[in-house]
């Protein structure tokens, strides 16, 4: 299936934007760019005009064609042509997905938490209220305030990996990156299955290639495939920036538990505060416990 429409201005910058990290190294004669995402292949002219070719094409120029109608008031149709409609008060942001994000990986107490959510374009206005965005970017006061009001309205799954099993799954073949496509992969299924949503992409914040992602999953029986990767794509999509935020919220829990554990309320990061923190654990405890609260193959283990 091939589509073809031209695209304001307004568009086309966000087209080249979304597609900076899909494109092909060759581009054709007269186009700004190609890209590839999944089963599609998609071109953008110099002349404005703007091509999807694939099996999935009409889904892929669909997205486009809804955000040009609110952005510009424009009506395209499905053979190209077009028409102006009356101007409304429009939101111009994306459109329904699925996404999911982890927290934990670089932190040497907790567990890794990953969690898959799915935002509709009738949430968008509750969530901009609330100021969502990357987790990352908002404090931890203000993730325990507007978590639970997302959990309460956003559908969601979470993975939780607890530290006791990912220190006796860890190793040389099962190494980080590996761990989070699973659990990602884990999350996106129960997530895509548990309801009959309607949306328009399943966005991952990009921790690794496409082509890495799904050799990961490849022994899992269930997939979930034609997955979106995105660099900082908690700032540019709600599904993914909820799970961001819902996966910190869940790992601050998880991390009060622990602390409470062992009576010593346990730092984030990796640093030296960290160490000094592990030493006090392992002089009272011993090694045991901290093989069940803490990540054993980081460099803070070792140096104790």
């Amino acid at each position: 299936m091939t589509i073809v429409f031209k695209v304001s201005d307004n568009l086309k910058n966000k087209i080249i934007d979304y597609y900076k990290d899909l494109r092909k190294e060759k581009t054709p004669p007269y186009a700004v760019f190609q890209a590839q995402e999944a089963d599609t292949t998609i071109t953008l002219y110099e002349s404005g005009k703007i091509m999807f070719q694939g099996t999935s094409a009409d889904i892929d120029a669909n997205i486009w064609i809804d955000l040009e109608k609110k952005l510009n008031n424009r009506i395209i149709n499905i053979d190209g042509t077009e028409k102006k409609v009356e101007k409304k008060e429009t939101n111009n942001l994306d459109f329904s997905t699925i996404g999911s994000d982890e927290v934990g990986t670089g932190d040497f107490f907790g567990p890794i938490v990953v969690t898959a959510t799915f935002v509709s374009t009738k949430d968008f206005e509750f969530l901009q209220n609330l100021g969502v965005r990357d987790s990352k970017k908002i404090d931890d006061a203000k993730i325990l305030q507007i978590a639970p009001e997302i959990m309460k309205q956003i559908p969601y799954v979470t993975t939780i990996l607890d530290n006791k099993t990912y220190n006796e799954r860890h190793s040389k073949n099962l190494n980080m990156n590996k761990l989070k496509a699973i659990l990602h992969n884990k999350a996106l299924y129960e997530l895509k299955n548990k309801n009959n949503w309607s949306f328009a992409k399943i966005v991952v914040d990009e921790f690794c290639s496409k082509e890495k992602f799904y050799e990961y999953i490849q022994d899992v029986p269930e997939k979930v495939m034609h997955i979106t990767f995105m660099t900082k794509a908690e700032d540019k999509v709600f599904s993914v920036a909820c799970a961001s935020i819902i996966s910190r919220y869940i790992f601050l829990r998880k991390m009060d538990e622990l602390s409470d554990s062992v009576h010593i309320p346990l730092p984030k990061g990796a640093g030296a505060n960290v160490d000094k923190v592990a030493k006090e654990i392992v002089d009272e405890f011993g090694h045991d416990k901290l093989y069940e609260i803490a990540k054993m193959n980081f460099s803070n283990a070792s140096r104790l």
